[in-house]
C-alpha cells in the first residue's frame, strides 16, 4: 500500500508487499524488498533495503555524506534483513565508492546517526543519539549506549557494549564494558556472551585474556605475549589478538593509553 501523499522516483524498485506512508520521498536508485514498511515523512534515496525492516517517520537513509571530499558520485546504503531505524535516525550513503553498510536485525534508536562509508553488523543496537563517524565498523551484537559518540576510522569489536555518553577516537576491543572519555574496558560483557551461548569455560578464557590486556604492568606487546603463553585458545580469544594485532588507530586498554600512545604531541 502507498499513500497518494507519497513521491515515488520512476527509477526506484519496490516490491508489492511494501507499505508507503504519508509524506514519503522516494528519490533516485532505491531497492525495497518485501515486507518492509516506510512510515510517514521519511526520505530515501541511493539505498537498497532488505526484507521486513521498518523505517521510522522522518528518517533520512542515503543521503549525500557530510563530506567535504565527497564530489557526487553515484554510492548507496544497504541495509540488511529485519532492521528497525527509528525515527529521525540518519544514514548517509558512501562517499568516495563503495557503500555504508547496516547489517540484518539492526536496531537504531531515534536520533542516530551513521555517517558516509561505515559497516555495521548483524544485530548491532545503537541507543538514542548515538553518533558515529565516517568509516568505522561496529563488529556483530555490539550496543552502543544512548549520546555516545565515535571518531571516524576507528573499530567497535563485536559484542562489545559501551555506555551512554562515553566517547572513543580509538579502537574498542570486543566482548568488553566500556565506559567514559575516552571509553575504557570495564571488565567483560559476560551477560551479552551468555545471551548468545558461549560456554563458561570460554568466557573465562576470554575474560583472562582482557585483564592481562588492560594490566597496568604490561605493554601491549607484553600483553599480547603473555596471552598467546597462559591462556586456552578458542575463537574468542584468537579474536582479540587479531584484532590488537591489526589495529590502525590503537586500542584503549587503560587509562590515559589514549594520550600515551598518541602521535598526535602536545596534545
Amino acid at each position: 500500500m502507498i499513500h497518494k501523499t507519497a513521491i515515488i522516483d520512476e527509477t526506484a524498485k519496490i516490491d508489492e508487499s511494501v507499505e508507503i506512508g504519508a509524506n514519503v520521498v522516494i528519490g533516485k536508485n532505491v531497492v525495497i524488498k518485501k515486507g518492509t514498511k516506510i512510515l510517514a515523512g521519511s526520505f530515501i534515496e541511493y539505498a537498497e533495503i532488505g526484507e521486513n525492516c521498518k523505517i521510522g517517520p522522518m528518517s533520512v537513509i542515503g543521503a549525500e555524506p557530510q563530506d567535504l571530499g565527497y564530489k557526487g558520485e553515484e554510492t548507496k546504503v544497504i541495509i540488511g534483513d529485519n532492521c528497525w531505524i527509528r525515527e529521525f535516525a540518519t544514514v548517509h550513503r558512501a562517499s568516495g565508492e563503495g557503500a555504508t553498510v547496516i547489517g540484518n536485525k539492526c536496531l537504531l534508536m531515534a536520533y542516530t546517526h551513521v555517517a558516509h562509508n561505515c559497516h555495521l553488523g548483524d544485530e548491532v543496537i545503537m541507543a538514542n543519539a548515538a553518533t558515529i563517524g565516517g568509516h568505522v565498523h561496529v563488529g556483530r551484537g555490539a550496543f552502543l549506549g544512548g549520546q555516545s559518540v565515535f571518531h571516524q576510522n576507528i573499530r567497535i569489536g563485536e559484542m562489545a557494549i559501551i555506555s551512554g555518553a562515553s566517547a572513543a577516537r580509538m579502537d574498542i576491543l570486543p566482548y568488553v564494558k566500556a565506559e567514559g572519555i575516552p571509553a575504557i574496558p570495564k571488565g567483560l560483557n559476560a551477560i551479552g556472551l551468555r545471551r548468545r551461548g558461549i560456554d563458561k569455560d570460554t568466557r573465562d578464557a576470554v575474560h583472562k585474556a582482557i585483564r592481562i590486556l588492560t594490566s597496568e604492568h604490561l605493554n601491549t606487546t607484553q600483553a599480547l605475549e603473555e596471552i598467546e603463553k597462559t591462556v586456552e585458545m578458542n575463537q574468542y580469544v584468537k579474536n582479540i589478538i587479531e584484532f590488537v594485532k591489526t589495529s590502525k588507530r590503537g586500542v584503549t586498554l587503560k587509562d590515559k593509553e589514549g594520550f600515551h600512545n598518541s602521535d598526535e604531541k602536545g596534545e
